[in-house]
């Protein structure tokens, strides 16, 4: 016997019993729940990154559990319930996907053949008519603020170009990005502090924007990057370990010979 999302969803239910529930998560509402969704969502995208095909499963039914907890407090607000949010996912998607579901119903499924492009051209339109049907007024306005801020400058760069405010080749995003590189020396040469760090955020910003021109997440550049990090900088350790030496002790001229070892090694 196997447990299905009913009974998920009664398990939650009995959480929530303000009579015989779990403490901890009747305390719980929307926001405060919010810091355990994202970090569910990193878990997920960990596992994956690391082709744990064995701790996915639970971590996806840990972030599944997110969901449920969320449709839990709405339906106790008398908003919507998880059967609301399955339905309104199920229309969408139909929407989005027409020529999938031509005839805009699970019943007929099949259309003429498109290419990736087209398809991705048709969800945006699609997504930029719901936005306007919400009338929610400018292009970047729902854009949402939580996302990592990396993600968050791609995403807004994406809304932007998509009404022609951009670059038109990676030539000139290259010279804005040395443009900010400069600016960046001016405020350091100047020692002012506030400059610096704003001048700091525009060439991180004009950095995403040349990872989104290449066609890169810049999200996952950087964690591919930390991960390399971690990996040469665990070498240098080792070799500190190995010589039985603090790290007071060695020269920075040391150290690099290391990092350039771990390099080598494919690190």
């Amino acid at each position: 016997m196997r447990y299905t999302l009913d009974d998920l969803i009664r398990l939650m239910d009995a959480l929530r019993d303000p009579e015989t529930g779990c403490p901890w998560d009747l305390q719980q509402t929307f926001a405060s729940i919010v810091p355990h969704t994202l970090e569910e969502a990193y878990e997920v995208a960990d596992c994956i990154e690391r082709e744990d095909w064995e701790h996915l499963r639970d971590e996806l039914g840990d972030l599944l559990f997110q969901v449920v907890f969320y449709a839990r407090l709405a339906d106790e607000q008398k908003g919507f319930d998880l059967h609301v949010i399955i339905d309104q996912l199920v229309a969408k998607l139909i929407r989005r996907h027409p020529h999938v579901f031509p005839e805009g119903t699970l019943d007929r499924c099949g259309g003429d053949a498109v290419a990736v492009a087209q398809v991705n051209s048709n969800w945006e339109a699609i997504k930029q008519q719901e936005r306007d049907a919400k009338a929610r007024g400018g292009i970047l306005d729902d854009v949402p603020l939580n996302l990592p801020g990396l993600s968050r400058a791609a995403k807004l760069q994406r809304r932007a170009a998509r009404v022609g405010f951009d670059w038109p080749d990676v030539g000139g995003v290259l010279d804005k990005i040395e443009e900010e590189i400069g600016e960046l020396r001016q405020a350091l040469a100047q020692g002012d502090d506030d400059n610096a760090r704003e001048e700091i955020g525009d060439l991180l910003f004009a950095q995403v924007n040349l990872a989104r021109h290449l066609d890169i997440d810049p999200e996952q550049a950087l964690r591919n990057t930390n991960a390399k990090f971690e990996r040469r900088f665990g070498h240098v350790e080792a070799q500190v370990r190995a010589n039985e030496q603090d790290w007071e002790q060695l020269s920075l001229e040391q150290l690099d010979i290391w990092w350039d070892e771990a390099k080598a090694h494919g690190l």
